[in-house]
Order: structure tokens, then C-alpha cells, then sequence
């Protein structure tokens, strides 16, 4: 119980498995190991002479099968976020991470295979009810047949990856876990000296950067052989499979064609002067001053809005501006509060920032935070409780199809934190705490939509970079510099070691391109509310329908019914002119 903040959720993973030694999670991998091998055994080579009922039916045996491993892969890898620096989780989670490959080995044909298939074959084949249900499905897997390797090479890809691409990605996790920041007379972990960043006293936000940014410079050699591995192996399977950009692959994957995601890219980069730039000026002349350092960029307003809210007037501030905007929406949400779904507090070794993780349709989703009871934090608990209530929502699609392409996985999140943030809004007391409210939105959907932008260039020009061969830390710092002093503008100074603040960023290792998901997603829900607030009758059976679709439908279909398209470039300028009048609503406060 945290005196201040209330007593704060934890996980309860027993709705998974008993403990990592349970006899439950011994079982389940030995009943995965059996069934892979027995589905092998069934259908390996066997795909092409199957009619359309028999597909149908083994495509239900391999979702039932991906559920169970879904589920056993889900439970060590949250197990092993509650504290990333204990090496016995660590440990706990390779070694199912390994035990999951190699069941998954066994498995690899059966997509090879039906990619195999010609179309006119397929087509009849699909006649079967059975193989039809499947129908997005499939349309989602054979967008790469024409990336596919031989059997016996995407086998190998499938077996190395443990030792290849995930245990760099864990490298730069634990590393970043283990990582502590002096701070005056504490010592903090990274998502404690990050939340001082918008302290509103400025020498603490200078202490907290300068020791951040030492920190990681002092560590730089390790991020730097992390990104040049990571970016050379990403080069090597992009040339193999004949992917036209180091982006395609991210792009494929997210169901959104390059030109999409081009003009967005575009849109933003173009607006930076009209948003971010605009926005930072008018912030340094509030502070008194020409030039603010990059500390700054975070700082609140002296009329901001500093209380701490504890956690039950947290859950109940988001669960009501659910409800009032959707009663249906919100009773789902109510479902992640006091069952054990969220662990919030902010723990040593936990998992820095939040997520949702989705699990699988047979269980439920787990959120994690690392809340501190600041306004920003409820923003980030309606976010991620958005990703949470689509996730149940599209669990009836069933394990394969259930999942969102990230371009709309966002939608949800984002909506939610308009949700929050307008009915906030109306309960501002005074002109100057709407003005600081204001101010605080827009640094968010900056956040969201420039800096991930400016991300997504960074990231653009370091993999292009790479090919030309390995790159040097302060090569990588130049491009990171260069990137943001074009996005934030002159309303900045920069330092030496902000050159090195590229380094934390997961997002870059994990998933390369995944960035621009969050401008997607935070302009189409511009876009979405406007069209909420133009004409609200009807708009939450459509929004609710939008979300139960999961993975079935492609943007395009999504969001017809709102009369929206994200392929017209204009979609993105009308997203990115609600940023634009916060900001002039802010000029005339």
C-alpha cells in the first residue's frame, strides 16, 4: 500500500499458470510438443491433396495449437517483466522461448505449404464453409508468398532466431534494466530518472537529464553493437526475401501499403513548422526566454496541473469518460480492475514504460504501468485500458484473426486518451488551468505524432546508413541529432550528450518501423473524433463494430463507414489541423 497513490494492482498470473514449476505449465508444453508433432505427422506434404473441408479443419487444429502456445509464451514473458533484472526470470523465460521454437519448427510447413497453393485452387477450394471462415486469414498470409524461402532455409530462420535476433533484443532489455542513474543523493532506474524530466522544478529536470544522458553515453558501445547487429540482419533477410525497403516488411505486416504510410510520413514532416516548431516558441515565451535546453521539452507550465492522483480516483476518472461515451465500452473495462489484469506499480527490474498484452482469445489481457500518480500517468492508464477493452472485444475473432495490424491497434488507445482528456477538459475550474491542460495535450500529440515521425526518419536513415557499413556511435548520434533538431526547431538547444538519447528507445530493436503505428493511429482518431463530434448519433455501434473486427478487415473497410480513407492524403492533413487548433486555441489563451 503506497500511502500517497493507494494501493496499487499487481498482476495475478495464476489465470495463465500456477508458477513457473507448476505441474499445469509442464503439462501444457508437453501436450504442445505432442500435438505439433502429431499435426506434422497428419498433414506435412499433405496440404495440396486436401479439399477445401480438410484445409478448413486442419487450419482449426493449428489455431487451437497456437492458442496453447500462445498461452505458455505469454505467461513466461510477463512472468520475466515483473523484474527484467532477475536473472532466474530471465532464465525461466529463454528456456520456454527455446522449448516454443522448437515445437514451432515442427509447424513452419504448414504455412510454406498453403502459400504454396495457386490462387484459381485456393479459390475453389474455399467454396468449403469451413475453409472460408479463414478467408482473412489467409488473404493476410499469402501477401507474403512473394517473400517466401525454400522449406528447409525459413526451418533454420525459425530455429536461429532465439540466438539471433531475440537474444540482442534481450541483451538491450536486461542491459537497460541493470541500469541505474544517480540522482543527488538516490539512485534510480530508467523509468524514475525519465519521470523527472517533467518535474516542475528546472534544476531537477537538468540534474535528471545530464545523468541520463551520462549514463547512457557511458554504455553507448553496447546499444551501438546492438542497432549495427540488429540493422545488418534486417538487411540480409530484407535482400533475401526481396523487400524494396528496409520499411516493407513492417509495412506488409501492418496490412498498409508503402504510399500509405509515405504520404503519412509526408503530411507530418511537412507540418512540423505549423505544429511542433509553432508550439516550442510559444512555450519558450511562457518561460521567458528565446531558447529553452532539451530538458525542457516535457517541462509543465507553471499553472499545470501537479497533484497526485491516486490510483482509485485514476480508475474512476478513465471508467467515466468510457462510460459516457459508451456504457458497453466501459463495462469491459471494468473487467481489468480488481481481478489482477494490471500491475502498476513502479518496481526495480519491472518492465520500464507500460503495455498491453493482448495473450490469447482463451485467457485475457494483461496491462502493465508504471504509474506515479501524475496526470500523464491516467492518460497512459486510459491508453493502455483502450488497447485492453480492444483486445477483449476482438477475441471473438478467434486466435489467428483476433490480432489488429498496428496501424489500427492504436486507435483504440488513443481514442480512449481523447475520451479522458475531453472530459477533463470540461471540468477545468479556470482559464489558466485550461491553458496548461491544453499545453499538455498538445505535448502529448506531439509526442505521439512528431517525435514518432522524427523516429521513424531516424530510424530510415540509420538502416540505409547501415548498408554502407557499421556505424560508428557518433555517427549514430549525428543522425539522431540532425532528426530532431529538424522536428522540434529552433525553439531548442541541444548538449553533448543528447547524442546519445536515441539509445534507450525499445522500440527501435524490438519491432524496426513500428514507430509510425502511434502517428496512424493518433491522426486517424483526429480524424474518427471529429466525425464523432460532427455527428454523434450512431457513431459507438460503428466504433464497437470497428473494434470486434480485429484482424478481418483492412483499414480500407474499417473506416468506410465513418467516410474516412487514409489513402487520401487529406485524411492526414485534417488529423494533424485538430493538433493545429489546440495550438491556435493556445496562441489566443
Amino acid at each position: 500500500m503506497n500511502a500517497v497513490l493507494g494501493d496499487l494492482p499487481t498482476w495475478n498470473l495464476a489465470d495463465l499458470y500456477s508458477s513457473p514449476t507448476g505441474t499445469d505449465l509442464d503439462a501444457d508444453l508437453n501436450r504442445a510438443a505432442e500435438e505439433a508433432a502429431a499435426f506434422a505427422k497428419d498433414y506435412e506434404g499433405k496440404i495440396a491433396a486436401l479439399d477445401g473441408k480438410g484445409l478448413g479443419g486442419a487450419i482449426a487444429r493449428y489455431e487451437r495449437l497456437s492458442d496453447l502456445m500462445g498461452r505458455i509464451g505469454s505467461y513466461a514473458s510477463l512472468y520475466y517483466a515483473q523484474n527484467m533484472a532477475d536473472a532466474e526470470r530471465g532464465r525461466f523465460s529463454q528456456n520456454v522461448s527455446e522449448k516454443l521454437t522448437d515445437i514451432g519448427a515442427q509447424l513452419v510447413f504448414f504455412r510454406l505449404e498453403i502459400n504454396k497453393l495457386e490462387d484459381a485452387d485456393l479459390a475453389a477450394k474455399m467454396k468449403a464453409p469451413e475453409l472460408a471462415k479463414y478467408a482473412p486469414w489467409l488473404r493476410d498470409l499469402r501477401v507474403y508468398r512473394p517473400h517466401q524461402l525454400s522449406d528447409e532455409l525459413e526451418k533454420a530462420l525459425h530455429e536461429k532466431y532465439v540466438v539471433g535476433r531475440a537474444a540482442w533484443s534481450r541483451l538491450f532489455d536486461e542491459t537497460i534494466a541493470r541500469l541505474r542513474y544517480p540522482f543527488r543523493n538516490e539512485v534510480l532506474s530508467e523509468p524514475q530518472i525519465l519521470d523527472k524530466l517533467s518535474s516542475k522544478d528546472p534544476e531537477v529536470r537538468k540534474d535528471a537529464a545530464k545523468s541520463f544522458g551520462k549514463v547512457q553515453g557511458d554504455n553507448i558501445a553496447i546499444f551501438s553493437l546492438v542497432t549495427n547487429t540488429l540493422a545488418k540482419d534486417k538487411e540480409i533477410d530484407d535482400r533475401w526475401r526481396k523487400y524494396a525497403r528496409p520499411q516493407s516488411a513492417m509495412n506488409l505486416a501492418n496490412v498498409v501499403e508503402d504510399e500509405v504510410v509515405d504520404a503519412l510520413a509526408k503530411s507530418v514532416k511537412a507540418a512540423y513548422p505549423k505544429l511542433a516548431h509553432r508550439y516550442y516558441k510559444l512555450k519558450a515565451k511562457w518561460f521567458g526566454v528565446e531558447n529553452m535546453p532539451y530538458w525542457d521539452r516535457n517541462a509543465p507550465l507553471p499553472e499545470h496541473d501537479d497533484r497526485t492522483i491516486p490510483w482509485p480516483e485514476a480508475e474512476k476518472i478513465v471508467l467515466d469518460a468510457y462510460r459516457a461515451f459508451s456504457p458497453e465500452l466501459a463495462d469491459v473495462g471494468q473487467k481489468f480492475f480488481g481481478t489482477g489484469w494490471i500491475d502498476a506499480p513502479a518496481r526495480p527490474g519491472k518492465s520500464p514504460g507500460a503495455f498491453a498484452h493482448p495473450t490469447v482469445p482463451s485467457a485475457h489481457p494483461y496491462l502493465l504501468l508504471n504509474y506515479q500518480g501524475k496526470v500523464r500517468d491516467v492518460m497512459t492508464l486510459a491508453h493502455e485500458l483502450g488497447h485492453g477493452v480492444h483486445q477483449v472485444l476482438a477475441a471473438g475473432q478467434g486466435p489467428l484473426m483476433a490480432d489488429t495490424p498496428l496501424t489500427l491497434a492504436e486507435t483504440a488507445s488513443v481514442f480512449g486518451e481523447m475520451l479522458t482528456f475531453q472530459s477533463l477538459l470540461k471540468t477545468a475550474p479556470d482559464k489558466a488551468t485550461r491553458k496548461a491542460m491544453l499545453a499538455g495535450k498538445v505535448e502529448d500529440m506531439l509526442n505521439t505524432v512528431v517525435r514518432q515521425i522524427a523516429f521513424y526518419d531516424f530510424e530510415s536513415r540509420l538502416h540505409m546508413a547501415r548498408r554502407e557499413g557499421e556505424l560508428t556511435p557518433d555517427a549514430i548520434g549525428e543522425i539522431w541529432m540532425a532528426v530532431q533538431q529538424e522536428s522540434l526547431g529552433p525553439a531548442f538547444t541541444f548538449d553533448d550528450e543528447y547524442k546519445y538519447y536515441w539509445s534507450y528507445i525499445g522500440h527501435f530493436i524490438h519491432s524496426p518501423f513500428y514507430v509510425y503505428a502511434y502517428a496512424f493511429g493518433d491522426c486517424l482518431v483526429n480524424s474518427l473524433y471529429a466525425a464523432y463530434q460532427a455527428k454523434p448519433e450512431g457513431f459507438q455501434a460503428k466504433y464497437l463494430d470497428m473494434l470486434k473486427a480485429g484482424g478481418v478487415k483492412r483499414h480500407k473497410e474499417l473506416l468506410a463507414p465513418f467516410g474516412l480513407d487514409a489513402s487520401d492524403p487529406a485524411f492526414w492533413d485534417k488529423g494533424l489541423g485538430v493538433i493545429s487548433g489546440f495550438v491556435d486555441e493556445l496562441e489566443k489563451l
